[in-house]
Protein backbone atom coordinates (compact mmCIF):
# COMPACT_ATOMS: atom_id res chain seq x y z
CA UNK A 1 0.00 0.00 0.00
CA UNK A 2 0.65 3.85 -0.65
CA UNK A 3 2.37 5.41 2.53
CA UNK A 4 3.32 9.12 2.95
CA UNK A 5 6.00 9.03 5.32
CA UNK A 6 8.10 11.90 7.14
CA UNK A 7 11.39 10.94 7.60
CA UNK A 8 12.68 14.79 8.02
CA UNK A 9 11.58 18.11 8.50
CA UNK A 10 9.88 19.35 4.78
CA UNK A 11 10.72 15.73 3.58
CA UNK A 12 7.60 13.64 2.88
CA UNK A 13 8.93 9.87 0.98
CA UNK A 14 6.04 8.06 -0.65
CA UNK A 15 6.74 3.90 0.09
CA UNK A 16 5.10 0.88 -0.94
CA UNK A 17 4.72 -0.68 2.40
CA UNK A 18 2.74 -3.62 3.74
CA UNK A 19 -0.58 -3.63 4.13
CA UNK A 20 -1.36 -3.46 7.95
CA UNK A 21 -2.75 -7.04 9.98
CA UNK A 22 -4.80 -6.59 13.25
CA UNK A 23 -4.29 -8.24 16.47
CA UNK A 24 -7.27 -9.58 17.88
CA UNK A 25 -8.76 -6.42 19.25
CA UNK A 26 -7.64 -4.42 16.17
CA UNK A 27 -9.62 -3.10 13.10
CA UNK A 28 -7.81 -2.26 9.69
CA UNK A 29 -9.30 0.83 7.80
CA UNK A 30 -9.05 1.68 4.18
CA UNK A 31 -9.06 5.35 4.79
CA UNK A 32 -11.12 7.37 2.55
CA UNK A 33 -10.27 11.04 4.14
CA UNK A 34 -8.19 12.51 6.52
CA UNK A 35 -7.65 15.78 7.70
CA UNK A 36 -4.62 17.90 8.41
CA UNK A 37 -4.53 19.33 11.44
CA UNK A 38 -2.38 22.76 11.89
CA UNK A 39 -0.16 20.48 14.19
CA UNK A 40 0.28 18.24 11.02
CA UNK A 41 1.89 21.20 9.37
CA UNK A 42 3.98 22.08 12.08
CA UNK A 43 5.27 18.35 12.21
CA UNK A 44 6.23 18.92 8.32
CA UNK A 45 7.18 22.53 9.04
CA UNK A 46 9.63 21.54 11.61
CA UNK A 47 7.66 23.66 14.07
CA UNK A 48 7.08 20.62 16.31
CA UNK A 49 9.10 18.01 17.32
CA UNK A 50 8.51 14.61 16.37
CA UNK A 51 10.50 11.61 15.75
CA UNK A 52 10.76 10.32 12.71
CA UNK A 53 10.00 8.34 10.38
CA UNK A 54 6.24 8.81 11.49
CA UNK A 55 3.41 8.52 9.43
CA UNK A 56 1.05 11.58 10.20
CA UNK A 57 -2.94 12.32 9.88
CA UNK A 58 -4.97 11.98 13.04
CA UNK A 59 -7.97 12.81 11.23
CA UNK A 60 -9.33 9.28 9.05
CA UNK A 61 -12.55 8.32 8.23
CA UNK A 62 -13.04 5.30 5.88
CA UNK A 63 -14.17 1.78 5.55
CA UNK A 64 -13.67 -1.40 7.90
CA UNK A 65 -11.26 -4.09 5.33
CA UNK A 66 -10.64 -6.44 7.78
CA UNK A 67 -10.97 -7.04 11.80
CA UNK A 68 -9.35 -9.16 14.39
CA UNK A 69 -10.24 -12.28 16.08
CA UNK A 70 -12.10 -10.51 19.63
CA UNK A 71 -13.82 -7.66 17.49
CA UNK A 72 -17.22 -7.86 18.39
CA UNK A 73 -19.26 -4.77 17.32
CA UNK A 74 -17.46 -4.03 13.59
CA UNK A 75 -17.53 -5.72 10.44
CA UNK A 76 -15.73 -5.67 7.02
CA UNK A 77 -18.00 -2.94 5.06
CA UNK A 78 -18.33 -0.89 7.83
CA UNK A 79 -18.01 3.18 7.49
CA UNK A 80 -16.01 4.74 9.99
CA UNK A 81 -14.64 7.49 11.73
CA UNK A 82 -11.81 7.23 14.05
CA UNK A 83 -10.52 8.57 16.83
CA UNK A 84 -6.87 8.93 17.30
CA UNK A 85 -6.35 8.49 20.95
CA UNK A 86 -6.22 4.87 22.44
CA UNK A 87 -6.86 4.14 25.74
CA UNK A 88 -7.82 1.51 28.22
CA UNK A 89 -10.71 1.90 30.21
CA UNK A 90 -9.39 0.33 32.98
CA UNK A 91 -6.39 2.61 34.61
CA UNK A 92 -7.44 4.99 37.08
CA UNK A 93 -7.53 7.76 34.88
CA UNK A 94 -9.89 6.38 32.20
CA UNK A 95 -12.23 5.22 35.13
CA UNK A 96 -12.17 9.29 36.18
CA UNK A 97 -13.56 10.26 32.41
CA UNK A 98 -10.22 11.60 31.53
CA UNK A 99 -9.49 8.60 28.38
CA UNK A 100 -7.00 11.02 27.41
CA UNK A 101 -4.81 10.73 29.95
CA UNK A 102 -5.07 6.97 30.00
CA UNK A 103 -1.70 5.70 31.96
CA UNK A 104 -1.26 3.25 28.33
CA UNK A 105 -2.18 5.69 25.69
CA UNK A 106 -1.16 5.15 22.77
CA UNK A 107 -1.76 7.80 19.64
CA UNK A 108 -2.49 7.34 15.78
CA UNK A 109 -0.85 9.69 13.56
CA UNK A 110 -0.76 12.44 16.42
CA UNK A 111 1.12 13.02 19.46
CA UNK A 112 0.35 13.01 23.28
CA UNK A 113 0.89 8.97 23.87
CA UNK A 114 2.98 6.38 25.15
CA UNK A 115 3.06 5.06 21.73
CA UNK A 116 2.72 6.02 18.35
CA UNK A 117 1.07 4.20 15.66
CA UNK A 118 1.12 5.12 11.73
CA UNK A 119 -2.02 7.73 11.53
CA UNK A 120 -3.89 8.31 8.26
CA UNK A 121 -1.71 9.59 5.52
CA UNK A 122 -1.30 5.77 4.12
CA UNK A 123 -4.25 3.82 2.49
CA UNK A 124 -4.63 1.35 5.26
CA UNK A 125 -4.25 2.07 8.51
CA UNK A 126 -5.01 -0.39 11.78
CA UNK A 127 -6.14 0.89 14.81
CA UNK A 128 -8.21 -0.27 18.13
CA UNK A 129 -11.85 -1.72 18.01
CA UNK A 130 -12.43 1.56 20.90
CA UNK A 131 -11.23 4.12 18.65
CA UNK A 132 -13.75 2.79 15.96
CA UNK A 133 -16.81 5.07 15.86
CA UNK A 134 -20.12 4.02 13.42
CA UNK A 135 -20.02 6.85 10.28
CA UNK A 136 -23.88 8.12 10.13
CA UNK A 137 -25.21 7.54 6.70
CA UNK A 138 -25.57 10.72 5.35
CA UNK A 139 -22.47 11.89 6.42
CA UNK A 140 -20.04 12.71 3.47
CA UNK A 141 -16.30 11.52 3.86
CA UNK A 142 -15.00 14.78 4.45
CA UNK A 143 -17.25 15.82 6.62
CA UNK A 144 -16.57 12.47 8.76
CA UNK A 145 -13.10 13.11 8.60
CA UNK A 146 -13.97 16.21 10.23
CA UNK A 147 -14.93 14.18 13.58
CA UNK A 148 -12.21 14.51 15.30
CA UNK A 149 -11.24 18.35 15.07
CA UNK A 150 -15.00 18.93 16.01
CA UNK A 151 -14.98 16.79 18.90
CA UNK A 152 -11.75 19.12 20.34
CA UNK A 153 -13.79 22.06 19.14
CA UNK A 154 -17.11 20.93 21.31
CA UNK A 155 -14.92 19.73 24.21
CA UNK A 156 -13.01 22.97 24.69
CA UNK A 157 -16.10 24.97 24.52
CA UNK A 158 -19.01 23.80 25.66
CA UNK A 159 -17.52 20.85 28.33
CA UNK A 160 -14.47 22.27 29.68
CA UNK A 161 -14.89 26.26 29.20
CA UNK A 162 -18.67 25.71 29.95
CA UNK A 163 -19.88 28.24 27.04
CA UNK A 164 -23.83 29.27 27.62
CA UNK A 165 -26.57 30.53 25.67
CA UNK A 166 -26.81 34.25 24.83
CA UNK A 167 -23.03 34.81 26.06
CA UNK A 168 -20.69 36.98 23.87
CA UNK A 169 -17.65 34.91 22.36
CA UNK A 170 -14.70 35.47 20.41
CA UNK A 171 -12.73 33.50 18.84
CA UNK A 172 -9.42 34.62 17.86
CA UNK A 173 -7.80 32.26 15.00
CA UNK A 174 -10.14 31.85 12.35
CA UNK A 175 -8.06 28.44 10.64
CA UNK A 176 -9.83 24.99 10.78
CA UNK A 177 -9.86 24.75 14.33
CA UNK A 178 -11.07 28.21 15.33
CA UNK A 179 -13.59 27.80 12.38
CA UNK A 180 -14.90 24.67 14.04
CA UNK A 181 -14.89 26.23 17.42
CA UNK A 182 -16.61 29.23 16.04
CA UNK A 183 -19.48 26.82 14.43
CA UNK A 184 -19.80 24.98 17.91
CA UNK A 185 -20.26 28.43 19.97
CA UNK A 186 -22.96 29.77 17.36
CA UNK A 187 -24.74 25.97 17.13
CA UNK A 188 -24.95 26.58 21.29
CA UNK A 189 -26.80 29.73 21.06
CA UNK A 190 -23.83 32.25 21.02
CA UNK A 191 -25.43 35.95 21.08
CA UNK A 192 -22.84 37.89 19.66
CA UNK A 193 -20.02 35.71 18.10
CA UNK A 194 -16.41 38.00 17.18
CA UNK A 195 -14.18 36.42 14.63
CA UNK A 196 -10.51 37.46 15.06
CA UNK A 197 -8.47 36.86 12.39
CA UNK A 198 -5.32 38.28 10.18
CA UNK A 199 -6.73 36.96 6.63
CA UNK A 200 -9.91 38.41 5.25
CA UNK A 201 -10.10 35.74 3.89
CA UNK A 202 -11.16 33.62 6.60
CA UNK A 203 -12.85 36.10 8.06
CA UNK A 204 -15.48 36.42 4.95
CA UNK A 205 -16.69 32.48 5.70
CA UNK A 206 -16.52 33.25 9.42
CA UNK A 207 -19.36 35.44 8.65
CA UNK A 208 -20.93 33.73 6.52
CA UNK A 209 -21.13 30.41 8.80
CA UNK A 210 -21.91 32.59 12.47
CA UNK A 211 -19.95 35.02 13.08
CA UNK A 212 -21.66 38.47 13.70
CA UNK A 213 -18.82 40.38 13.32
CA UNK A 214 -15.16 39.74 12.34
CA UNK A 215 -12.06 42.05 12.93
CA UNK A 216 -8.70 42.06 11.42
CA UNK A 217 -6.33 43.26 13.66
CA UNK A 218 -3.69 44.25 10.81
CA UNK A 219 -6.43 46.83 9.57
CA UNK A 220 -7.37 47.86 13.12
CA UNK A 221 -5.35 50.65 15.13
CA UNK A 222 -6.53 49.07 18.72
CA UNK A 223 -8.65 45.78 18.76
CA UNK A 224 -9.83 45.90 22.47
CA UNK A 225 -11.37 49.46 21.38
CA UNK A 226 -13.15 47.53 18.24
CA UNK A 227 -14.19 45.15 20.65
CA UNK A 228 -15.69 47.01 23.41
CA UNK A 229 -17.41 49.13 20.29
CA UNK A 230 -19.07 46.13 19.79
CA UNK A 231 -19.28 44.43 23.59
CA UNK A 232 -19.81 47.23 25.66
CA UNK A 233 -19.43 44.74 28.78
CA UNK A 234 -16.76 42.88 27.43
CA UNK A 235 -16.66 39.56 26.14
CA UNK A 236 -17.94 36.44 28.39
CA UNK A 237 -15.84 33.79 26.51
CA UNK A 238 -12.43 34.01 24.20
CA UNK A 239 -10.90 31.01 22.77
CA UNK A 240 -7.61 31.38 21.53
CA UNK A 241 -7.15 28.87 18.14
CA UNK A 242 -4.75 30.91 16.60
CA UNK A 243 -1.26 29.61 17.67
CA UNK A 244 1.21 32.44 17.76
CA UNK A 245 1.94 34.05 20.96
CA UNK A 246 0.55 37.40 20.21
CA UNK A 247 -2.92 36.30 20.23
CA UNK A 248 -2.10 34.63 23.54
CA UNK A 249 -1.50 38.26 24.44
CA UNK A 250 -4.55 39.94 22.57
CA UNK A 251 -6.63 37.38 24.19
CA UNK A 252 -5.83 38.85 27.46
CA UNK A 253 -5.47 42.00 26.82
CA UNK A 254 -9.48 41.64 25.73
CA UNK A 255 -10.19 40.62 28.89
CA UNK A 256 -12.67 41.90 31.83
CA UNK A 257 -13.95 41.11 35.50
CA UNK A 258 -14.80 37.39 35.02
CA UNK A 259 -13.97 36.64 31.22
CA UNK A 260 -13.27 32.87 30.51
CA UNK A 261 -10.25 32.18 28.51
CA UNK A 262 -9.21 28.82 26.10
CA UNK A 263 -5.78 28.48 25.09
CA UNK A 264 -6.31 26.32 22.45
CA UNK A 265 -4.27 27.16 19.83
CA UNK A 266 -0.91 27.39 20.97
CA UNK A 267 0.45 23.66 21.21
CA UNK A 268 4.14 24.51 20.88
CA UNK A 269 6.27 25.12 23.99
CA UNK A 270 6.87 28.88 24.24
CA UNK A 271 6.59 31.12 27.56
CA UNK A 272 4.27 33.91 28.06
CA UNK A 273 3.69 36.01 30.85
CA UNK A 274 1.07 37.05 32.90
CA UNK A 275 0.45 39.83 35.33
CA UNK A 276 -0.70 38.55 38.64
CA UNK A 277 -2.75 40.99 40.13
CA UNK A 278 -4.93 41.96 37.54
CA UNK A 279 -5.18 38.33 36.80
CA UNK A 280 -6.05 37.26 40.67
CA UNK A 281 -8.75 40.22 41.09
CA UNK A 282 -10.50 40.09 37.67
CA UNK A 283 -10.68 35.98 38.15
CA UNK A 284 -9.83 35.28 34.81
CA UNK A 285 -10.28 31.66 34.93
CA UNK A 286 -8.61 30.00 32.07
CA UNK A 287 -8.78 26.72 30.30
CA UNK A 288 -7.34 24.42 27.84
CA UNK A 289 -8.26 21.69 25.56
CA UNK A 290 -6.09 18.65 24.66
CA UNK A 291 -7.21 15.65 22.26
CA UNK A 292 -10.59 13.89 22.50
CA UNK A 293 -12.52 11.45 24.43
CA UNK A 294 -15.15 9.42 23.98
CA UNK A 295 -17.70 11.19 24.84
CA UNK A 296 -16.46 14.71 22.91
CA UNK A 297 -16.52 11.93 19.76
CA UNK A 298 -19.99 10.83 20.21
CA UNK A 299 -21.10 14.23 20.49
CA UNK A 300 -19.35 15.59 17.37
CA UNK A 301 -20.99 12.89 15.72
CA UNK A 302 -24.33 13.55 16.99
CA UNK A 303 -23.51 17.20 15.84
CA UNK A 304 -23.23 16.36 12.43
CA UNK A 305 -25.72 14.20 12.05
CA UNK A 306 -28.35 16.21 13.11
CA UNK A 307 -27.07 19.12 10.76
CA UNK A 308 -25.95 21.32 13.54
CA UNK A 309 -22.19 22.21 12.35
CA UNK A 310 -21.68 20.97 8.96
CA UNK A 311 -18.26 20.47 8.75
CA UNK A 312 -17.86 20.55 5.13
CA UNK A 313 -18.92 24.07 4.61
CA UNK A 314 -15.28 25.03 5.89
CA UNK A 315 -13.22 22.56 4.10
CA UNK A 316 -11.53 24.98 1.15
CA UNK A 317 -8.98 22.69 -0.23
CA UNK A 318 -8.93 19.20 -0.86
CA UNK A 319 -6.12 17.05 -2.52
CA UNK A 320 -4.84 13.38 -3.50
CA UNK A 321 -2.88 11.32 -0.55
CA UNK A 322 0.15 11.74 -3.36
CA UNK A 323 -0.27 15.06 -3.19
CA UNK A 324 0.08 15.40 0.57
CA UNK A 325 2.77 17.75 -0.34
CA UNK A 326 1.32 20.56 -2.24
CA UNK A 327 -1.77 20.20 0.66
CA UNK A 328 0.79 21.22 3.33
CA UNK A 329 2.35 24.13 1.32
CA UNK A 330 -1.56 25.40 1.08
CA UNK A 331 -1.30 25.28 4.79
CA UNK A 332 1.23 27.86 4.63
CA UNK A 333 -1.14 30.26 3.12
CA UNK A 334 -3.61 32.86 4.43
CA UNK A 335 -6.39 32.09 1.73
CA UNK A 336 -7.60 28.38 3.16
CA UNK A 337 -9.45 26.91 5.92
CA UNK A 338 -9.63 23.09 6.07
CA UNK A 339 -7.59 21.28 4.14
CA UNK A 340 -8.42 17.63 3.00
CA UNK A 341 -6.89 14.53 1.91
CA UNK A 342 -9.19 12.19 -0.20
CA UNK A 343 -8.27 8.32 -1.35
CA UNK A 344 -11.28 8.99 -4.20
CA UNK A 345 -12.47 10.99 -6.62
CA UNK A 346 -13.82 14.21 -5.65
CA UNK A 347 -15.47 17.16 -7.74
CA UNK A 348 -13.17 19.54 -5.10
CA UNK A 349 -10.17 17.70 -5.54
CA UNK A 350 -7.26 20.89 -5.72
CA UNK A 351 -5.64 21.23 -9.07
CA UNK A 352 -1.79 22.27 -8.66
CA UNK A 353 -0.59 26.17 -9.11
CA UNK A 354 0.44 26.83 -12.17
CA UNK A 355 4.20 26.71 -13.18
CA UNK A 356 4.42 25.13 -9.70
CA UNK A 357 6.72 21.43 -9.43
CA UNK A 358 5.99 19.26 -6.64
CA UNK A 359 9.74 19.97 -5.14
CA UNK A 360 8.49 23.66 -5.20
CA UNK A 361 5.24 23.29 -3.54
CA UNK A 362 6.89 20.90 -0.78
CA UNK A 363 8.85 23.56 0.75
CA UNK A 364 6.23 25.99 0.58
CA UNK A 365 8.29 28.57 -1.94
Amino acid sequence: MLAAILTDVNRIVFEDIPKPKPEPTQVVVDVKACGICATDHKAVRGKRKVEFPRILGHEPAGVVEEVGSAVKHFKPGDEVILSPRGYCGVCPKCRMNLFHYCETTFSTGGDGGNRFLPGGYEEYMVTEQNNVFLKPKGLSWKAAAETEPLAGSWKGVIEYSNMRVGESVIIIGTGGIGMLCMMVAHAAGAGRLIAIDTSDYALKNALRLGATHAINPTKTQDVREAVYDILPDGPDLIVEAAGPLAAVDMMFNLTRRGTRVNLFGITTPEKFSLEGGPTHFNEIRMDASFSVTPIAMQNAIRLQETGLVKTEEIITHVFRLEDLEEGMAVMDQNERNKVMIVQYDDPQLSKRAAGASKEEVAVGV
